[in-house]
């Protein structure tokens, strides 16, 4: 039981309040004894409004979405909140957060990986994809892809693999090791039905650890071959596509041109 685990003065996992709607927030100013739960296992994630004078936070405890309640005396309550009736508030906001704040940081671990860019760093639409030099799928979504980066709309940001045959880590790393990486990623696809770029012999130890940075980062967003488009949309969910997309997916995609 939670009860157990947690040293802080926390009650029963099925609590009962009155409450209105709710609507998220950030977390600000987290009280000491909501934060302190972080040690045990806790990830609080946001606040939200119970349309009470009880304050509430959205939580992970592993993969699953879980209530945290701060009462007026101080007390940490961890649980599910039912209202008068026996039904159960809060689910749905709390998936909510929980679902959101798992986007985030998929963006943001996409976001600090080494990628490499192909377009404008200003174009308004970011697009990630997972992509290994010799891959024929990855190289006919960025040729299906010209029109958008060409027209300033999108921009690609190549995560780098080298998975698809023997020497795609060594080709991924010439990549890797050029002065002008677009430019080289660039001259890959353009000679890719000759070969594309000149693998390199040794690849050097920091590069290999791109690389094997790279492919668990892909295996950790549930990607599992190229190339893997990933892809925010307007309410800030992510979106992954796996293989070259139809048209009618490559304009969800890329948008219209």
């Amino acid at each position: 039981m939670l009860s157990e685990k947690f040293p802080l003065k926390i009650y029963a996992l099925i609590i009962t309040f009155v409450a209105t709607g709710v609507s998220a927030g950030e977390v600000n100013n987290v009280p000491a004894s909501v934060k302190a739960l972080e040690n045990q296992g806790l990830q609080i994630l946001k606040e939200f409004s119970t349309g009470t004078n009880i304050r509430a936070f959205a939580a992970l405890t592993g993969s699953q979405p879980i209530g945290v309640y701060l009462s007026n005396d101080g007390s940490v309550i961890v649980g599910t909140r039912l209202d008068a009736k026996g039904f159960r508030l809060d689910e749905a906001k709390i998936k909510e957060v929980a679902e959101y704040a798992k986007s985030e940081n998929e963006w943001e671990k996409l976001e600090s990986s080494e990628w490499i860019l192909d377009g404008k760093l200003d174009a308004p639409r970011v697009v990630y994809v997972f992509s290994d030099p010799n891959c024929p799928h990855c190289h006919r979504f960025w040729q299906s892809a010209r029109p958008w980066v060409e027209a300033g709309k999108v921009q690609l940001r190549h995560v780098i693999v080298g998975i698809i045959q023997e020497d795609s880590p060594n080709k991924a790393a010439s990549i890797l090791l050029s002065k002008n990486k677009s430019l080289a990623l660039r001259n890959n696809e353009i000679n890719h039905a000759s070969g594309g770029i000149k693998p390199v012999d040794v690849i050097p130890p920091d590069i290999q650890k791109i690389l094997e940075e790279n492919k668990k980062l892909m295996t950790t967003l549930g990607l599992v071959g190229t190339p893997g488009i990933i892809t925010r949309g307007n309410s800030f969910e992510i979106n992954k596509i796996t293989g070259t997309p139809q048209p009618d997916l490559l304009i969800e995609i890329l948008g219209n041109l």
